[in-house]
């Protein structure tokens, strides 16, 4: 069956230019126009069919586009691509960090857009064709590469389609010091070009997620100068 997707922005001309042009890759999409009215519909299709990916406008009136991907992080894993025309950088980190999968700046080419939706269903679907790996656990961590979630003393622990690839990348390698080229290469096919702009943020929010103090990590530990290593050795 296609990628069933969403479009929230209330820029009407946009949401039906990126309609019809994904509808002609494919897609079949839905739109609204307000994140109120976005989140109605999401609640609408949970339970009969549900979307696969979702399109999110930043500057929304009323609820914003933050305030959206907050609220749809309590109850919803899919992905999101969050559409911003701000320029500052901190929006989109702040996105990240609540949630969004990924970005991109308005005016965007409609071929970026279907490629990072393309990236990231593969990303979401590939775990399901491939055959049964056996969850990876480093003390009290248990990353279960199957149903794609991470767990601390058996409770599961937020994280983003993005940031469990992350985590994963880092778990399949533990104990070796990655390099941003090098994470690139371990993610290839799941994450995007852009993705290395956002791997700090992402790092950040892994720990926020798997450290007992984020701020002094053990688990994921920054190597200055080189990048990142995951421990062998956690309790």
């Amino acid at each position: 069956m296609s990628p069933h997707l969403l479009v929230i922005d209330d820029d009407t001309r946009l949401a039906a230019m990126v309609s019809d042009y994904l509808g002609a890759a494919g897609f079949r999409v839905e739109t609204a126009a307000s994140g109120e009215a976005g989140l109605a519909r999401l609640a609408e299709a949970a339970a009969r069919e549900p979307f696969d990916a979702l399109v999110l406008d930043l500057s929304l009136p009323g609820m914003d586009g933050l305030e959206v991907c907050r609220q749809l992080r309590a109850t919803h894993d899919l992905p999101v691509l969050m559409l911003t025309a701000r320029g500052d950088a901190t929006d989109r980190i702040v996105g990240l960090e609540i949630g969004a999968d990924d970005y991109l700046p308005k005016p965007f080419e409609p071929r970026e857009l279907l490629a990072r939706l393309r990236a990231l269903l593969r990303r979401r679907v590939a775990p399901r064709s491939q055959g049964s790996k056996p969850p990876l656990r480093f003390g009290r961590l248990e990353v279960d590469r199957d149903a794609r979630v991470a767990r601390i003393d058996g409770a599961e622990r937020a994280l983003t389609g993005h940031q469990f690839a992350l985590l994963v990348a880092f778990a399949e390698n533990a104990g070796r010091v990655l390099t941003r080229d090098a994470i690139m290469n371990l993610v290839k096919g799941e994450a995007l070009e852009a993705y290395d702009r956002s791997i700090d943020v992402h790092v950040g929010r892994i720990r926020a997620a798997i450290e007992d103090d984020p701020k002094k990590p053990r688990r994921l530990v920054t190597v200055r100068g080189a990048g990142y290593v995951f421990a062998k050795a956690q309790d």
